[in-house]
């Protein structure tokens, strides 16, 4: 099934056609040919998220049945989190809509196509760090690629033609399988094994051609992403055919389930705690891939005045990146931190009492399993007042946020779109405008109940069901 050749009508140069043969070659090479396999797949529990009852599909020797009409498969890779987190809300979303959701990360298989992820997947990483740390690096090689090369339709043929060393690990999994996609190479390995209920879920406001997967409907979360992709926009030097209607949806935000179903009551205590001087809670999130070190270093030094003041309670997500809380403790004196190292039960149990507790203090979070590391983030979100981040996937969730630096040109209008409709502030991109906006939410309490009343109108107007409607496109309702 040649996806590399044309995309969406658009006939790609021989030169890039040829380049995109020869990658493949090259992981053939490699990591070997198991376009023979029999891979057979099997499913485990994933403990973590037991909750909405999602299993792992694994390799197995023989094959184990599930039922198509009642079962979603998510496809993804761990890609810093972004990925997994998009994942579970639509696992979470499959679950409240009545199905059985399977996760199946085509990272995480001693297959030819895995290995070429996990190699791809490290180098991305280890660029986005560096990214942070050398100015010209960042301007010169990160940025443009994240903004620019990735948007190109020609960069989309390489993928197409990598994805095709997927395929094998489809072999036992039953055809029409509703399938969500969180990320494009599941999505292209899917359609190429010939799945045919494909949703590609597209995760950023940046229309690029990285995220083309044609054979699938294409969801976007937003009107700019909608309009981007319906006209391939800026693909190419010259005018493009775009996507056509039947595969391409505007559909909202992925959310999860858990996360939307007492959002109302959640923005109730957000205001109640601001209009009776409560501690402003603040959630602080490091990233899948570690980076961003020096503002959180700037943003924790900033509130440690405001925290032994009571005036603001700390809830750091280290994620899996431990070294990043001992680099910290390095730099600078932590008085009053609670710790929850690989202590994920004990989380969930503070979680449950700071509902009607008032906690103060430091919390620091770190899990080495990377479903509690993600999770984590979920978990602390509905008892959070604001939460910190890049604009990365976690610019489309319903709570106030304050968007530090982007990490890679793409992430932009994740908080251009934001800031727009009101859930989140601009981005500061430097530790002055950072530190700036925090001490204006802290005195300014009127910032925050704007928001939260903003985010309630915007539920009603079901600009949080992206999740939903994605299982809804898969199952064909």
């Amino acid at each position: 099934m040649d996806k590399t050749s044309v995309i969406f009508g658009n006939k790609i140069d021989k030169k890039t056609v040829k380049q995109a043969e020869k990658s493949k070659r090259n992981y053939l090479k490699k990591y070997g040919d198991d376009s023979k396999a029999n891979y057979q797949i099997g499913f485990e529990p994933i403990p973590t998220l037991d909750f909405i009852d999602t299993s792992k599909m694994v390799f197995k020797p023989q094959a184990e049945a599930l039922d198509p009409k009642k079962s979603l498969i998510v496809g993804n890779i761990r890609m810093g989190f972004g990925h997994y987190r998009i994942s579970i809300a639509i696992a979470s979303c499959a679950k409240a809509l009545g199905y059985k959701p399977y996760w199946l990360d085509l990272a995480s298989f001693d297959a030819t196509g895995s290995k070429m992820i996990r190699e791809q997947n490290d180098m991305y990483s280890l660029a986005s760090r560096i990214s942070q740390k050398s100015k010209l690096f960042n301007h010169f090689v990160w940025e443009p690629l994240n903004s620019e090369g990735f948007k190109k339709i020609s960069y989309n043929a390489k993928d197409q033609k990598n994805s095709e060393l997927l395929v094998p690990i489809f072999n036992s999994i039953p055809k029409d399988t509703p399938y969500v996609a969180t990320h494009v190479w599941p999505s292209q390995a899917a359609v190429h094994a010939g799945m045919t209920n494909v949703v590609n879920a597209i995760p950023d406001n940046w229309p690029m051609g990285l995220h083309l997967s044609e054979g699938a409907i294409h969801a976007v979360q937003t009107p700019f992403a909608y309009l981007g992709y319906k006209m391939l926009n800026g693909f190419d030097k010259k005018p493009l055919k775009g996507i056509p209607e039947d595969q391409l949806k505007m559909v909202g935000h992925y959310v999860d389930h858990e996360l939307i179903c007492n959002l109302e009551e959640d923005n109730r205590l957000r205001i109640e705690r601001a209009k009776n001087g409560k501690p402003m809670r603040f959630l602080l999130t490091v990233g899948g891939a570690g980076a961003g070190f020096d503002m959180f270093l700037a943003m924790v030094k900033h509130l440690l005045p405001y925290v032994k003041e009571n005036k603001a309670t700390l809830f750091i997500n280290f994620g899996d990146h431990k070294d990043v809380y001992e680099k910290l403790c390095s730099k600078i004196k932590l008085d009053n931190v609670t710790t929850f190292f690989n202590e994920y039960e004990k989380l969930k149990d503070f979680v449950k009492s700071i509902r009607s507790e008032e906690p103060s203090g430091i919390y620091a979070i770190y899990n080495s399993d990377i479903f509690q590391a993600v999770y984590s983030t979920n978990l602390l979100m509905p008892e959070s007042d604001w939460l910190v981040t890049k604009p990365s996937e976690l610019a489309y969730y319903p709570i106030p946020k304050i968007f530090m630096r982007h990490i890679g040109g793409h992430e932009v209008y994740g908080g251009v779109h934001a800031q727009e409709f009101g859930d989140g502030t601009w981005e500061c991109p430097e530790t002055d405008s950072i530190n700036q906006m925090l001490d204006r939410v802290l005195t300014d309490k009127e910032i925050l109940c704007h928001m939260a009343d903003q985010i309630n109108a915007l539920k009603e107007q079901g600009y949080y069901n992206g999740g939903y409607e994605c299982v809804k496109l898969a199952v064909g309702k």
